[in-house]
């Protein structure tokens, strides 16, 4: 007899180690593509140095963020660290800040896709043409999202294994071909190339291609064992990003190096001709020429613009991600987070925060993009640091999954030098955008005030105190339910197929004397945070459920019950089925299907290639094509037949 209890709807926690360092690495790795020419400009021949200065900054911020993800394992990076600190205001200000980046990463990303692009036309690198470019990637990047897209885990590792392995490569040629220590120190005229102003600017810029750590955070709700794999993963970004990093540049002034003009300035290639493209600038040094140059350029534009593209897509789903949870904690008005009725995603967030985005390219210029990008980030990094120390002398009795090092004892607490050397890097940064680049200046504290002042406005709107933490309330379980593992798995949907695979299961059940689990998949698009609320899907699992659960008890089964949250319904059906040791696995498919390269449709196929079990596909009553009939008893046949078979077996489904 099943124990009863309330339903508990799992979450998927799916991401591994390769997972998160793929999603870091796509958005920290993507920022050389751009910010290696904008640093140029300003740092000349000092900008291996610089990059080296900002590196250190970024470990250190690493690790308070590695520290405050293991400890508060929730969505929303320095916000959720300030909310548990400080308060609600506090953790807005980090939020608004994030939410700038998140902006500036969609804009500065999309600019450069087609200067990478410029390879195959090159009008593409001037302007208007990368102007509307860029807005054209940002607001097809915004319908994309809108009707909602499906997450592909293994592309991602897969881009930034290729990402990885070609900056590697440039790198490793680079080193044999082009890399020389001489021209590195002939590059520096002290006090003059660059000028020590421009040399702070250049440490700005440079922590801008630092940014995106974060990311690793905001899916700390979807990461495997978050105490141990946010960790491992945030060290693996950190390791990787350094050392390339530390090399690129290296051979980058190596090859373009600082030359003095005939006005007495000093200028490099780098931050001038290949300012848009520096990677290419590179490659062009290698000494080829005709066809495989050509390759190889084509070969670096097309990756280049990819990872482009995927950084800003990212950036997209960043603030659709953060407008989600500054709703959920009443940061925003509802309507900012509405939801799409058919995609459920929200959309007005998506069209507001794109189209600020797109409308912050026009002026076209990349070192304005940048230093707005470093006033959020900075800001934010800031709050972070800041949270960190405070927590270790607020609470210092909480149980640290990880704590960073070194720290020094006063006063009976832990101090984390760490964190106050990386505030003293992101604080010093952000002051001098605030005093070098009135540009950037007067646009944040104008985005932080507007800000502030519509939270206020809203939190005595709803009667909220703005330093308050308040929720949504979460949709409460709508039913009792049974909760137990047994040999037989049922994903279930609204169509008459699954009707038919429920008789099926009756029947098997009734005869077998065993118990059937009966499950509904809830598929929360990448653009939400698996918790988000969605009432009318949960309404409607519970619905289907309780009708699954009358047509099997109809036969004398046992019938248990669950709700399970997932990106992907495959992938969730699998991840139960391995969690409860199922035998078998039934699914339903309707029968008047376009025979293809997915015959049963993307859940069922997903699951047939990798479930751990047997798995039975039963179709609904309706006359099926002789091509569908022979699949279908194909693959009934093989499953039905193994229905004991253990979950270890290895045979091909």
């Amino acid at each position: 007899m099943a124990i009863r209890r309330r339903r508990q709807e799992r979450l998927e926690r799916v991401v591994g180690v390769p997972g998160l360092w793929a999603t870091a690495y796509g958005n920290v790795g993507s920022s050389i593509y751009y910010a290696l020419g904008l640093v140029a400009a300003y740092a000349l021949g000092l900008t291996p140095v610089v990059f080296l200065i900002a590196g250190l900054i970024f470990a250190a911020t690493a690790v308070s963020y590695t520290e405050g993800t293991a400890l508060f394992p929730e969505a929303g990076g320095s916000s959720s660290f300030a909310r548990h600190a400080f308060n609600e205001g506090t953790a807005f200000g980090a939020a608004w800040a994030q939410m700038l980046n998140y902006i500036i990463t969609i804009s500065i990303s999309a600019f450069f896709v087609p200067h990478y692009l410029g390879v195959f036309w090159a009008p593409l690198k001037e302007n208007p043409w990368d102007i509307i470019v860029g807005i054209g990637v940002v607001l097809l990047l915004a319908l994309v999202n809108t009707v909602g897209i499906k997450e592909a885990a293994k592309l991602n590792v897969g881009l930034a294994l290729l990402d990885l392995a070609t900056q590697l490569l440039l790198v490793i040629v680079g080193l044999f071909i082009l890399f020389s220590p001489t021209t590195l120190w002939d590059n520096i005229v002290w006090g003059v190339a660059p000028t020590w102003s421009n040399l702070i600017i250049g440490v700005t810029l440079a922590m801008i291609a630092y940014t995106g750590i974060e990311t690793i955070s905001n899916m700390a709700e979807e990461a495997q064992v978050p105490e141990r794999t946010i960790p491992a993963s945030i060290r693996a970004t950190v390791l990787t990003v350094l050392v390339m990093y530390a090399l690129i540049p290296a051979v980058a002034l190596s090859a373009l190096p600082v030359v003095q003009l005939p006005d007495g300035s000093y200028e490099t290639e780098l931050g001038t001709t290949y300012a848009g493209d520096p990677i290419l600038g590179i490659v062009d040094q290698f000494g080829l020429s005709g066809v495989p140059l050509d390759l190889l350029r084509g070969f670096v534009g097309i990756l280049a613009a990819t990872i482009l593209i995927i950084a800003t897509n990212a950036g997209v789903i960043g603030v659709s991600r953060l407008t989600y949870s500054m709703g959920f904690y009443r940061q925003l008005p509802s309507v900012i987070r509405k939801l799409h009725p058919r995609f459920n995603t929200p959309y007005v967030a998506i069209g507001i925060f794109c189209v600020i985005a797109a409308l912050v390219m026009i002026p076209g210029k990349a070192d304005f993009l940048a230093n707005i990008y470093a006033f959020g980030a900075m800001l934010s990094f800031s709050i972070a640091h800041i949270s960190v120390i405070w927590m270790r002398w607020k609470s210092p009795e909480l149980k640290r999954p990880f704590r960073g090092a070194p720290n020094i004892a006063w006063r009976g607490r832990s101090i984390p030098l760490f964190a106050i050397f990386g505030l003293l890097g992101t604080g010093g940064a952000l002051v001098a955008v605030l005093v070098l680049r009135p540009d950037a200046r007067w646009i944040g504290i104008i985005w932080m005030a507007v800000g502030l002042v519509m939270y206020v406005a809203y939190r005595k709107h709803i009667k909220v105190p703005w330093t308050e933490t308040v929720t949504l309330e979460r949709t409460a379980p709508v039913a009792e339910v049974d909760i137990a593992y047994t040999n037989i798995l049922v994903p279930i949907v609204a169509t008459e197929a699954s009707e038919e695979m429920m008789v099926t299961a009756g029947k098997l059940a009734a005869d077998a004397d065993v118990q059937i689990a009966v499950i509904n998949v809830v598929e929360v698009p990448v653009e939400l945070p698996l918790e988000a609320r969605m009432p009318r899907e949960e309404r409607a699992a519970d619905e289907l459920l309780t009708h699954a659960r009358a047509i099997a008890e109809e036969y004398g089964a046992t019938v248990l019950t669950r709700v399970i949250r997932g990106r992907q319904a495959g992938r969730a059906i699998v991840d139960e089925a391995r969690a409860t040791k199922a035998e078998v696995i039934m699914m339903g498919v309707a029968s008047r299907r376009r025979v293809g390269d997915q015959l049963f449709g993307r859940t069922v196929d997903y699951v047939l290639r990798h479930a751990p079990c047997r798995v039975v596909v039963t179709s609904d009553r309706r006359p099926p094509s002789p091509s569908a009939t022979a699949a279908l008893n194909a693959a009934a046949s093989t499953a039905v037949s193994g229905v004991r078979k253990p979950p270890s077996d290895p045979e091909p489904r």
